[in-house]
């Protein structure tokens, strides 16, 4: 049962102010509830059903977790469907990383779900470290979370002054521009750092300037633009092909 307190913790942590104030955030769905087993994060409480608890106990089992009809747990969670579990975990204590390896860069890209996906790609291509400037999307937000499908547990986000942080880098900065050396041309190095803009506005001056290979992903239909987390796979894929 999730007493009045409870829900108020949960519906609060929906937003971003609150997340900072308590040091907290949600982990929503079955999968995504699941993945906390495999990770280091810390978690405070679990929320779920009778039917997932049994099924999914032993995994869960060094947790405290606390029945919970669905109807209440739809209520708590921002998802419209999927809310057998909703998880309650600290955020963790993230230091900026070293300019190392390959890494991707977020200039404004302010869509959680867009974060999400690209957090999920890095997974998927091993890479363990986004930068993003302060404006982009929380990496905490319920959206960003649930968009991961697990992967928010191997890869590090950490919101920093973006242009400074590439300025002192130390690692070639290949910023994706629609007009650039087109991707399938390029000599990627082993390690350097993808830097991807938003879609309606791209690369912005300040971090422009600290690109040293202006690359392109080559159209050869009518479409306009890609999604920034399509975008960020295709480049990716390109990336790794050399240095797999």
């Amino acid at each position: 049962m999730i007493s009045k307190n409870q829900l108020k913790l949960l519906r609060a942590l929906g937003q971003k102010k609150q997340r900072k104030a308590l040091g907290l955030f949600l982990v929503q769905g079955e999968k995504n509830v699941l993945e906390l087993a495999n990770s280091d994060l810390v978690v405070k409480q679990i929320f779920a059903t009778p039917e997932f608890l049994a099924q999914h106990g032993e995994a869960l089992r060094r947790y405290e977790c606390i029945d919970a009809d669905l109807e209440d747990l739809t209520k708590a969670s921002t998802l419209v469907s999927n809310n057998a579990a909703i998880a309650v975990v600290a955020i963790p204590e993230v230091a900026v990383p070293k300019a190392r390896g390959l890494m991707i860069a977020l200039d404004g890209v302010s869509d959680p779900g867009n974060l999400g996906t690209i957090i999920r790609l890095a997974d998927w291509y091993g890479i363990q470290h986004i930068v993003a400037s302060q404006d982009s999307a929380d990496p905490y937000n319920p959206k960003t979370i649930s968009a991961t499908m697990g992967s928010f547990g191997r890869v590090q986000v950490s919101q920093v002054d973006l242009p400074d942080y590439l300025a002192k880098a130390g690692l070639p900065v290949y910023g994706a521009f629609l007009e650039g050396e087109s991707i399938h041309r390029t000599a990627f190095q082993a390690e350097g750092i993808l830097l991807m803009g938003s879609e309606s506005h791209g690369i912005r001056e300040q971090a422009a300037r600290c690109v040293t290979d202006k690359i392109t992903i080559p159209a050869f239909g009518g479409a306009e633009s890609l999604n920034v987390a399509m975008a960020t796979g295709i480049i990716l894929d390109n990336m790794r092909r050399q240095h797999g």
